[in-house]
């Protein structure tokens, strides 16, 4: 089922807070929602006007009919989502924070509408998960398919499993916020969205990135810090690599102070 274009704001919880002259978008990842956001906001909207939002698949999402699994069955249509809502906010010219799953997201909407941003923020965002030839994605292919079968067999273990995997163990608030958004998801969307994440392969769409970009890397379980660097070789607009002192795959949620000085830096605003 595919969203009226009139509705999207309303459909995807989608918010504007803050009163800057530039915009920056933060789009979340796997299994979340804006929530996930929630540490870092107060900081950003002193600077910015901040668009966030829940993606179709998201708990907080009221209409389980927005999800259609073969529809998102690869990341355009939540490309052409990300278009949309933009274009229905009348938005430009943009930062762009994507989370995981979401920094390919923004990396192809960036070559499919160039005017949208000015800069990608990339937070622990993958071109392909999983190990090939000479690339290194962080699991082998029996790894992700022994995933996909305990989201299948054993859901309610996977997610607690899932959650302490990309939430740094040491703060067990986070760990238990990310696994309540986790659990919120419907959990008939979980499996085709993984499926559709962790068997995606967008090395190729790197090299068409052309505006700058800053990726940033934690002490991930899930992202190595090989796939950082293969990215900023490829990606063709200037990129850096920013090393934000964090464990896992959450640093909004277990270091946000940490993460905000790196913004700070590369955005060139004081906190």
């Amino acid at each position: 089922m595919s969203m009226p274009q009139t509705n999207l704001q309303a459909a995807m919880n989608a918010r504007i807070l803050g009163s800057g002259s530039e915009t920056m978008v933060l789009a979340h990842g796997f299994g979340g929602d804006q929530s996930l956001w929630d540490k870092i906001l107060p900081y950003l909207t002193k600077h910015y006007q901040v668009l966030v939002f829940d993606w179709p698949f998201s708990g907080a999402v009221k209409d389980p009919n927005l999800y259609d699994p073969l529809k998102y069955s690869s990341f355009d249509a939540f490309v052409n989502d990300l278009i949309a809502l933009m274009d229905e906010l009348h938005l430009t010219s943009s930062v762009f924070v994507g989370h995981s799953m979401s920094g390919m997201i923004g990396c192809i909407a960036s070559i499919k509408k160039p005017q949208l941003f000015n800069r990608l923020i990339l937070v622990g965002a993958s071109p392909r998960y999983i190990n090939i030839d000479d690339y290194e994605g962080g699991f082998d292919a029996a790894a992700v398919a022994d995933m996909l079968t305990s989201i299948e067999s054993d859901y309610e273990n996977w997610t607690t499993s899932f959650a302490k995997l990309l939430v740094d163990n040491n703060d067990p608030h986070s760990v238990e916020h990310y696994l309540k958004c986790l659990k919120s998801t419907n959990q008939e969307f979980v499996l085709p969205l993984a499926k559709t994440v962790f068997h995606s392969d967008e090395r190729e769409t790197l090299e068409k990135v052309t505006i700058p970009c800053t990726i940033i890397q934690t002490n991930d379980l899930v992202v190595p810090d090989s796939v950082a660097y293969y990215m900023q070789k490829k990606i063709k607009g200037e990129t850096t690599v920013e090393i934000v002192k964090a464990d896992r795959h959450y640093p909004q949620l277990t270091a946000p102070l940490d993460f905000l000085h790196v913004l700070a830096r590369v955005l060139g605003f004081q906190i």
